[in-house]
């Protein structure tokens, strides 16, 4: 399961690549917009910063901004950056494993060995999702959703 932290700043990002060359955007806007609490956003966007995917102007005009194109952040690296491993179980992490305390002989567990699978599939999935793609999706949905609402009228569902 995603961490909020983790879910928050992917929100965040998709909101800043939204605006992506327009300059940057005020905390107060995402968090309203992504309804996330602003003191929870203003330190995820302070870490994301540190770590190189933001940059900052502060004073009138002032605000977050991608530093690197949508299509450069993948969402396997703002995971892994903000949430931690991507596996479901410890000893299937690839970048924290650990070896789970009541494991008798883990190259024979079996539930180790479908964690090992889920998270192959899974990072597979996010390495190939970058926040442009992300964007992409959202706007397909949207699409998907008003064609539905639209055909929903005609026929009386509303």
């Amino acid at each position: 399961m995603l961490s909020k932290k983790s879910k928050y700043a992917i929100k965040a990002l998709v909101a800043l690549a939204r605006d992506y060359g327009h300059g940057p955007v005020l905390i107060s806007k995402i968090a309203d917009t992504e309804r996330i609490p602003q003191k929870f956003l203003e330190a995820i966007l302070i870490e994301l910063k540190k770590i190189g995917i933001l940059g900052s102007k502060k004073g009138a005009g002032g605000g977050y901004y991608l530093i690197k194109s949508p299509k450069e952040i993948m969402l396997s690296n703002v995971l892994r950056l903000t949430g931690g491993p991507i596996a479901l179980t410890p000893c299937a992490s690839l970048n924290f494993y650990e070896r789970c305390e009541e494991c008798i002989e883990e190259s024979t567990c079996s539930l180790r060995d479908v964690a090992i699978d889920v998270r192959d599939v899974t990072l597979k999935i996010l390495s190939n999702t970058n926040l442009n793609e992300m964007l992409i999706r959202e706007n397909n949905l949207k699409k998907k959703f008003k064609k539905s609402f639209v055909n929903d009228k005609k026929v009386g569902r509303s």
